[in-house]
């Protein structure tokens, strides 16, 4: 088209308001609806959704599919409104066939490197940006508290502070530094924060129940990752499945309306979950219909809604009958509109690009990054021949033991014995969302296995030029599948998944393994969670290890007590886990959630003493089930300090993780500490560390405040910064860190976050236990 011929929406010169107001006014109704509705591209009627429903976005869409949905728009189309594709590339394109799988959002919390996770998000984006797909949903806000909860492996763990740095980071990667409203570079695309807001909260661990929070105790932890993202500019808010207050998040006015729009003042884009609106006729039932449904969302301030299709029918019938003034729709498809032209799709409709595909997916540079991420994610939790506290004496190190075994000596193995179902499963290996994880048909096979290293993979690399042989054994089953009882499909058409039980004992397996393991020098199990006890709709009701692995590990760990061999437990799996005894009395033990496709060599680097171990714990993990929620920052006041049959001292706490060396804390300084602070200044806190091993290491140096005396109830203590530091044996560093007096916060009985005067406490050092931590004190006027 001429320049001269060019409708004003269709001219750059203009600006993205005036191009707004001005395509608004040419549309209809049916094609407002139809912007505001994001359909699933996997049924395979595409024409349907882009000619007939005037979709203004799609979602799971096949590669294949991807340029000739822009390409009907143009062609079949009144008005050629670019579509906006999104698609949940959460950790990594997970549905792209040769896409870098990164660990899950926990592995990556793990690591307590924001700047490892923004490389990620920055190489997700290069990768994601050149398929075709503009819009991530991620990265996930939502705090982990009842771990039986399905989805814990997609949070950072059960802090504010480490979910907002991670989260600011992640978006940072993704949007290529794109601050609100700033257009997207090529490379780039539009970040998600989700699920607003509360969703983890769930009722018995049970996915999208009712959370039962009050305004408080949203805006004291559930709300402030989610403020800081919105006022750093992420592109879009996702909203969570559950009801607060008996109201759907869908329909909740003081979340999306006096909160994130009014009080943060957020102007981005909303998206509903998959099919939210829907949900709240059918499944929550506190709406009659669709058309009152979609008349409340609207009025709601909901902007995009995912998967409902009867939204369309639903909004017309709203306007026409009086229920919804169309003004409102105009407010949403105007704030759609803004993130098309933000990206330049009247433009530039961001096809996919072979040679960008060739050049960046998979490629080199991102396994370096994948890999050098992967390495930090792992966390040494006990390395020793201590015997395990089983009572636990609430309070004592059962962790560092007098006697470490790792790094393994390579010298004195010419037998290495790997065993355990997750020691070469590849595709379990990248958690869900990772390519056969269910969600999408077109990669039954999911990620290239030649891509993928796993534990046997990587410690075969490492031995193949010593006199060191590795051989695996299965040793166990996980789960076994079965059809739901209650039918195929859900209500709304979805496939079921099917139910997994516990698989049963497979003597074959066990006894091989054991016969494996009397063979050997050293024995090493990698046990954990598979795909079907982790995800969306999955949660469980226990947290013990399923199958025959509890038997495996009882058996190994016999063996190589009477062979006196060492005795490595490796746990992969999506979420902390009450872990038998003979896992806990292990020579060693280490945790790697979900770890992507380098977890393999990253472990056996660690194990064999390449890499030396620098993760630590993002969340807390329990002895037993009965003791959730067990998060290090609980409200105090509690009677007692145990069960009446069990300790309330968690296995292993939040921050937790060991190296192959030991640091030392001085005393922590605060500049200017003798004279009260004001509520707008910042403490400079500094601290000497230094390495009391003869190992290099890396130490993640905590911060945490305790306000003494507070007016409302309030937890103990709280994590407000942290820092790694890097150490060679005998050096000392002295770390500085600041805290903003305004951080050392509580929220009132009103919801109102402020700063109150008096004496607070300043704690510093290894985790978030007090018996790590050193302290001093400070005074806020």
């Amino acid at each position: 088209m001429t320049e001269d011929k060019r409708l004003p929406y269709q001219n750059p010169a203009l600006g993205d308001g005036e191009r707004i107001a001005d395509l608004l006014g040419r549309m209809t109704l049916e094609e407002k609806v139809g912007q505001m509705m994001q359909l699933d591209a996997r049924g395979g009627d595409l024409e349907h959704l882009i000619v007939e429903r005037h979709v203004g976005s799609i979602l799971h869409t096949r590669p294949s599919d991807l340029l000739k949905a822009v390409d009907m728009v143009r062609r079949k189309t009144r008005l050629g409104i670019p579509l906006v594709i999104g698609d949940d590339c959460i950790h990594g394109y997970s549905f792209w066939e040769g896409a870098t799988i990164y660990p899950e959002e926990l592995g990556m919390a793990s690591s307590w490197d924001p700047a490892k996770v923004e490389k990620m998000a920055r190489a997700t984006a290069e990768e994601v940006s050149a398929t075709g797909v503009h819009w991530t949903f991620s990265p996930v806000l939502c705090i982990s508290r009842d771990t039986r909860w399905g989805r814990v492996g997609e949070t950072f763990g059960e802090d504010p502070t480490l979910i907002g740095e991670f989260a600011s980071a992640m978006v940072r990667g993704y949007q290529g530094g794109a601050k609100a409203g700033e257009p997207l570079a090529k490379d780039a695309i539009l970040a998600c924060a989700k699920h607003f807001a509360g969703y983890s909260e769930t009722q018995g661990g049970r996915d999208a129940s009712e959370a039962d929070l009050s305004h408080r105790k949203l805006a004291s932890w559930f709300l402030p990752p989610f403020e800081r993202v919105a006022r750093e500019g992420a592109g879009t808010f996702m909203l969570g499945y559950e009801s607060i207050e008996g109201v759907p998040v869908t329909f909740n006015h003081w979340l999306l309306s006096d909160k994130l729009r009014g009080d943060w003042g957020y102007k981005g884009m909303l998206v509903t979950d998959w099919d939210n609106v829907g949900r709240s006729v059918w499944e929550q039932k506190v709406k009659p219909d669709f058309v009152h449904a979609a008349a409340d969302a609207v009025k709601a301030g909901n902007d995009l809604v995912m998967t409902t299709p009867q939204f369309y029918e639903g909004a017309i019938e709203a306007v026409k009958s009086g229920l919804l003034d169309e003004s409102a729709i105009d407010e949403a498809v105007s704030r759609i509109l803004a993130v098309k032209f933000r990206l330049g799709l009247f433009e530039d409709p961001r096809l996919p690009d072979q040679k960008r595909i060739d050049a960046v997916i998979g490629n080199e540079a991102h396994r370096q990054v994948n890999l050098e991420l992967t390495r930090e994610s792992v966390v040494l939790l006990r390395n020793g021949s201590r015997a395990w506290n089983a009572d636990g004496a609430d309070g004592a190190d059962d962790s560092q033991a007098d006697k470490p075994v790792l790094p393994l000596d390579a010298k004195s193995i010419h037998r290495l014995a790997v065993a355990g179902p997750l020691a070469d499963d590849a595709q379990t290996q990248l958690g869900d969302w990772a390519g056969n994880s269910g969600q999408v048909s077109w990669m039954p096979e999911g990620q290239p296995r030649e891509m993928i290293t796993t534990v046997v993979d990587g410690l075969k690399a490492l031995g193949k030029d010593d006199d060191f042989e590795v051989t695996y054994t299965k040793g166990a089953n996980v789960v076994v599948l079965k059809d739901d009882p209650n039918g195929p499909v859900f209500p709304d058409g979805q496939p079921r998944p099917k139910v997994a039980f516990p698989a049963p004992l497979d003597q074959r397996l066990l006894d091989e393994a054991v016969e494996n393991a009397r063979q050997s020098d050293a024995v090493i199990a990698v046990v954990g969670d598979t795909i079907p006890l982790i995800g969306e709709g999955r949660s469980s009701a226990t947290l013990e290890l399923q199958g025959g692995q509890v038997a495996l590990l009882d058996a190994l760990a016999e063996v190589a007590k009477a062979d006196d061999k060492p005795f490595v437990v490796v746990l992969l799996s999506s979420k902390p886990q009450v872990l038998p005894q003979s896992a806990l009395n292990a020579d060693a033990l280490l945790w790697a959630p979900s770890p992507g496709m380098e977890g393999g060599r990253a472990i056996a680097e660690i194990l064999m003493g390449v890499t030396a171990p620098s993760g630590r714990l993002p969340i807390t993990f329990p002895r037993h089930a009965g003791q959730l929620p067990v998060y290090y920052n609980q409200i105090r006041g509690q009677h007692a300090w145990r069960y009446a049959d069990l300790t309330q001292d968690p296995a292993f706490a939040f921050g937790e993780g060991l190296s192959y060396t030991t640091f030392s804390y001085g005393e922590p300084q605060i500049e200017g500490g003798e004279t009260p602070f004001g509520a707008d200044e910042t403490l400079h806190v500094s601290i000497e560390v230094t390495n009391t091993g003869s190992n290099a290491g890396t130490e993640v140096v905590q911060a945490y405040v305790g306000d003494l005396v507070t007016s409302v109830s309030w937890t103990d203590r709280e994590l407000k910064t942290f820092g790694r530091v890097e150490l060679k044996p005998g050096e000392s560093k002295t770390v500085t860190l600041d805290i903003p007096v305004s951080a050392c916060s509580i929220v009132d009985a009103d919801a109102n976050r402020i700063v109150e005067p008096g004496e607070f406490e300043l704690l510093v050092g290894h985790s978030s236990r007090r018996r790590d931590l050193k302290r001093t004190t400070f005074t806020v006027e």
